[in-house]
C-alpha cells in the first residue's frame, strides 16, 4: 500500500463484457496506491466480466450510471473488452458521463477498446493514442494518432493496447492520477 492517490476517488465506467484483468488489475493497483475506486455501470448490482475466451467473475456495481456526477471524481478509467466499450459507446448516458472528465480537464485511462469512448466523446483529437489494433482507422478517422506502443500518455489521457500492457498502463495511470489536472504533451513509454 502507498498513499499516492489517497484522497481521490476514481470512477471506473463498465458493463458486461469487460476484460476481466482490465478492470480487476487496474482497480486493484489503483486502491493499493491509495486511491477509492467506485464502479459506475447502467446495469444495476453487478455486471460480469469476460475472461480472454469465457465468462469470467462478477464485479460489484458501486454507482448507478443515471446518478452518476463526474464532478465528484478525480478521474476516470475505462476498461477495454470487445462487448463492453462497444454498449457504452452506444449509451447516450455513459457518452454524457465519460464526457465530462474531458470538459472538466480530468485525467482518464482507458485499454484495448476502451478508447471507443475517447472517439464517440470526441477526445481523440488532438491525441496521439494506442488501444487494441482494430481501433487504429476510428482514431485516426477521429483526428487522433494512432501508435502501437503498451502504453502512451498524451494530453492527461493514459492508453494501452492489451491485457499484457497492464503493468505499464497502471504504472502511468497512477503517476497521471497522482498529478490529477490534464496537462499539455505526449509521451510514449515502454516497460522497464
Amino acid at each position: 500500500m502507498s498513499d499516492t492517490l489517497k484522497g481521490k476517488t476514481i470512477a471506473i465506467l463498465a458493463t458486461d463484457g469487460f476484460e476481466q484483468s482490465e478492470l480487476v488489475k487496474p482497480k486493484q493497483a489503483l486502491e493499493e496506491a491509495g486511491a477509492r475506486t467506485q464502479v459506475v455501470s447502467p446495469t444495476e448490482n453487478k455486471i460480469k466480466g469476460w475472461d480472454k475466451k469465457n465468462w469470467g467473475e462478477d464485479v460489484p456495481v458501486d454507482v448507478a450510471l443515471q446518478s452518476a456526477d463526474a464532478s465528484q471524481y478525480d478521474a476516470l478509467l475505462l476498461p477495454g473488452g470487445v462487448m463492453n466499450p462497444d454498449q457504452l459507446r452506444m449509451n447516450p448516458e455513459a457518452v454524457r458521463f465519460a464526457k465530462q472528465f474531458f470538459d472538466q480537464g480530468k485525467p482518464v485511462a482507458a485499454i484495448c477498446h476502451g478508447p471507443w469512448m475517447l472517439v464517440e466523446t470526441d477526445a481523440v483529437r488532438g491525441r496521439t493514442v494506442t488501444s487494441w489494433p482494430s481501433l487504429k482507422t476510428d482514431i485516426r478517422n477521429a483526428g487522433g494518432t494512432w501508435v502501437d506502443q503498451e502504453v502512451i500518455v498524451s494530453n492527461g489521457v493514459v492508453t494501452s493496447r492489451k491485457p499484457e500492457d497492464i503493468p505499464a498502463f497502471n504504472r502511468e495511470m497512477i503517476s497521471l492520477f497522482s498529478k490529477g489536472a490534464q496537462q499539455g504533451g505526449t509521451s510514449g513509454r515502454k516497460a522497464a
